[in-house]
């Protein structure tokens, strides 16, 4: 199944319009990607899951790429987040879904667990800590040099103008040399997200997810970090230059009913590090074996 055979929608949920790619027939699977990704961030997840059996829709969240993109930091608090993939699984007319985030779409994908657990099947999520492995992890001094750049996140205006710097410079510049796997990410791949960043007004929303989080940021997770009911697979790059591996640990205290799967050999991009093996993991969990 090549990408010209999937289907591109847009819907209007939550009040803000979404783009999505939809591929394969059954069960719902939702696929949330993370900064600076888009809906592109699940191109070799999708024609997996649709082979197995699934309909595998991965959203451009919103601010990114083509969705819309509100103004206004307080557009993109987390508890706005949860409600359009809310939203967006009730429009799919399905009781259930199954959730996969990676980065920050694991971030809200936590947060709909927790939410929203009548509408959770399974959980699956990719270098995303549950908020309460965060909240104890965050005063370590290592993980505080980790997570530099949420600090950075927060001026206003220079950010935005960094990003942009010879065109989207920086933005390359990660997208080369992070992933382990030569190859993760080609020039054409590379080309596209810049295009999609480069969306007027894609590059504020995307850190507004940064803004909005920070300014509520303990207060939110002290009340969010609650146990998720639905079985759990977090699947972990141990090479993660932005998230301690310590984040792993503890898991069982938050989601009782979840296992860890480390991959030694791949980074924070772990689904363009180790694609293989992170379908087999997924589809092997959705299926329940």
């Amino acid at each position: 199944m090549t990408e010209g055979s999937w289907t591109h929608g847009e819907v209007v949920v939550n009040g803000v319009r979404l783009h999505y790619v939809e591929a394969g027939s059954g069960p719902l699977v939702v696929l949330l990607h993370g900064f600076p990704e888009f809906w592109y961030s699940w191109r070799r997840q999708l024609p997996a899951l649709a082979t197995a059996g699934f309909r595998a829709v991965a959203v451009d969240m919103r601010g990114y790429n083509t969705s819309g993109k509100p103004k206004g930091v307080s557009s993109y608090q987390l508890s706005v987040l949860v409600e359009d993939v809310a939203a967006l699984v009730r429009h799919f007319a399905a009781q259930r879904a199954h959730i996969v985030g990676h980065d920050w779409g694991g971030v809200v994908a936590w947060s709909v667990a927790m939410r929203h657990p009548e509408l959770v099947e399974r959980l699956v999520v990719l270098n995303a800590p549950h908020p309460g492995a965060f909240l104890r992890e965050a005063r370590r001094p290592g993980q505080l040099r980790r997570s530099w750049y949420v600090l950075f996140f927060q001026l206003p205006w220079l950010p935005e103008a960094t990003f942009r710097s010879g065109n989207y410079r920086l933005l390359r510049r990660v997208l080369q040399r992070q992933p382990l796997r030569a190859g993760a990410f080609t020039e054409d791949d590379i080309n596209r997200y810049v295009e999609a960043l480069a969306q007027p007004g894609a590059l504020t929303a995307a850190i507004s997810y940064y803004r909005a989080t920070f300014r509520q940021a303990f207060q939110h997770m002290r009340h969010s970090a609650t146990p998720v009911t639905a079985p759990t697979l977090l699947i972990w790059g141990e090479r993660d230059p932005y998230l301690g591996i310590r984040l792993t640990q503890g898991l069982e205290h938050w989601a009782p009913n979840s296992r860890v799967e480390r991959i030694p050999d791949a980074s924070h991009w772990v689904q363009h590090d180790a694609p293989e093996r992170v379908n087999e993991l997924l589809v092997g969990f959705l299926k329940g074996t």
